[in-house]
C-alpha cells in the first residue's frame, strides 16, 4: 500500500491552503475555524532528479510526469478537519480529526509561523501567539488519544506478557495494526523510553504516557510547516521552534496556490519547487497582478528560496519515510516496456526494499516466479536479496511475465 501523507493542525492556519496548493484539487478556503469539516483527500508530487538525461534519452513517462529534466511522482495526501484543544474527548471535530489521523504514516504541522491566530484559530494581531503551542497541541490531543486506545485492556496483556515472559508488543500488535503501529514501531518506543518491555505490567503511569509518546513519534513521525513565513515575525518564531528541536519547513502555501494557478494558466513559468519563476505573458496580466508575483518574489523566494510547500512534501516523504524512487524497465539495453516506452514508470519504496520485494510492488506474478533482477547500468544480474538504491533502474526477469 503506497504511503500517506496527513496535514494535521489546528484551524485556520492554513492546511487547505497547502492542500490546494499541493493538489490543485478545488477544497473550501476561507479566513475562519472549521473550513475543513470532512478530510480531503488527493494527490500531490513528490520532486526527483529524473534519470533521463544520466541516460542521454528522452522518456515516455506513464504512471508519473517528467519537465525539464525532474520527475513528478504522485503521492497520497489527506487534509484533516482543524484540531481543538479537547479533540481526544471529541470536542469540536475531535473524533473525525483523530481518525483520519491515524491513517497517515507521517504528519506535516501546519503551524501559523507569524502568530496571528489563536488557539482556537481566531485571527489575533501577528506576534500575539505562540506557533510552537499549535504544534505541542497536535502531540498532545494526540498522545492523550493514543493512550486511551493503548490502555484498553493493558493490565491484562501486560500480566499475560510477564507470565509467558515475553514482550508486550507481542500482545498488543494486532490491536494498534489499525493505526498504522507494527511491532517494530512498539521495540522502539519501549527503547527510545528506556523501558523493560518483559516487565510492563510494572509500569507507572508517567512511564506508560512515556511509552506512548515514543510509540507517536516512531509510529507518526513529523515536521513542521512554518507557514504565513512572508507575514513578520515568522522568522524569530520559525528559528524557536527549529530550537526546540523540529524540523522545521517555512512555507507560504497562498503563494505556491497562487503561482500553480498563474502557470497552469500560462502567465507564468513555474514548476513546484522552483527557487524562481518567471512571468511569461505579462500583457494579460493589470498593474496590480504583476505588483502581487513581484512581492511573492520579494518577500517568499529571495527570503526563503521558494514557497516550502514541495519542500515539505519531499521531507515528508523522502526524509521522514525515508522513501526511495526506482524504475523498471522491461528491457535493460532499452530501457523500455512492453510498449516501447522509455523508462515509463517510477516507484516510491522504502529504502532497504530488496529486488524480489519490488517484483511484487509492480505485480504479484513478478514476485512469486523472481528468478532474477538486472542492473540496467552495470548489466550485472542481482540476486533477489539485492538492496535497492535510490534511482536504480532494473529490469525483472520472473518466470511468469507480467501480462
Amino acid at each position: 500500500m503506497a504511503p500517506l501523507v496527513g496535514l494535521v493542525g489546528k484551524a485556520n492556519v492554513g492546511k487547505s491552503t497547502f492542500f490546494a496548493a499541493a493538489t490543485l484539487k478545488p477544497v473550501e478556503i476561507a479566513n475562519f475555524p472549521f473550513t475543513t469539516i470532512k478530510a480531503n483527500r488527493g494527490v500531490a508530487y513528490v520532486r526527483s532528479p529524473c534519470v533521463c538525461r544520466e541516460f542521454g534519452v528522452k522518456d515516455n513517462p506513464n504512471n508519473s510526469a517528467c519537465v525539464d529534466g525532474i520527475r513528478l511522482i504522485p503521492v497520497d495526501l489527506i487534509d484533516t478537519p482543524g484540531l481543538i484543544r479537547g479533540a481526544h474527548e471529541g470536542k469540536g471535530l475531535g473524533n473525525q480529526f483523530l481518525d483520519e489521523v491515524r491513517r497517515a504514516d507521517a504528519l506535516v504541522v501546519v503551524c501559523d509561523a507569524a502568530g496571528s491566530t489563536d488557539e482556537g484559530g481566531q485571527p489575533v494581531p501577528p506576534g500575539t501567539h505562540d506557533p510552537l503551542d499549535d504544534v505541542h497541541l497536535f502531540e498532545e490531543e494526540f498522545d492523550l488519544w493514543l493512550q486511551s486506545i493503548v490502555a484498553k485492556d493493558w493490565e491484562r496483556a501486560a500480566r499475560t506478557a510477564e507470565s509467558k515472559r515475553e514482550e508486550i508488543g507481542k500482545h498488543i500488535a494486532e490491536k494498534l495494526t489499525g493505526l498504522g503501529i507494527s511491532r517494530s514501531h512498539i521495540q522502539t518506543a519501549h527503547e527510545r523510553a528506556g523501558l523493560n518491555p518483559f516487565k510492563a505490567s510494572t509500569w507507572s503511569r508517567e512511564e506508560f504516557a512515556r511509552f506512548v509518546k515514543e510509540l507517536r513519534r516512531a509510529s507518526k513521525p513529523l515536521i513542521v510547516a512554518a507557514n504565513k513565513a512572508d507575514k513578520g515575525h515568522s522568522a524569530e518564531n520559525i528559528e524557536r521552534i527549529r530550537k526546540e528541536g523540529y524540523r522545521v519547513v517555512p512555507t507560504c502555501a497562498e503563494a505556491e496556490l497562487a503561482l500553480r494557478r498563474a502557470a497552469e494558466a500560462g502567465l507564468v513559468r513555474y514548476l513546484p519547487g522552483d527557487k524562481d519563476f518567471a512571468i511569461t505573458s505579462p500583457d494579460k496580466l493589470n498593474q496590480s497582478q504583476l505588483n502581487a508575483l513581484e512581492m511573492i518574489r520579494e518577500r517568499v523566494f529571495e527570503r526563503w528560496g521558494g514557497t516550502g510547500v514541495q519542500e515539505a512534501l519531499n521531507e515528508a516523504f523522502f526524509g521522514l519515510l525515508d522513501m526511495i524512487v526506482v524504475y523498471p524497465v522491461e528491457d535493460a539495453e532499452k530501457l523500455t516496456d512492453k510498449q516501447n516506452r522509455v523508462l515509463p514508470d517510477c516507484f516510491l519504496v522504502p529504502k532497504g526494499t530488496m529486488s524480489k520485494g519490488f517484483a511484487g510492488v509492480i505485480h504479484t506474478e513478478l514476485q512469486e516466479s523472481f528468478l532474477f533482477a538486472v542492473d540496467a547500468r552495470t548489466k550485472r544480474r542481482l540476486a533477489d536479496t539485492y538492496l535497492l538504491k535510490n534511482n536504480d533502474v532494473i529490469q525483472i526477469v520472473a518466470a511468469k511475465a507480467k501480462k
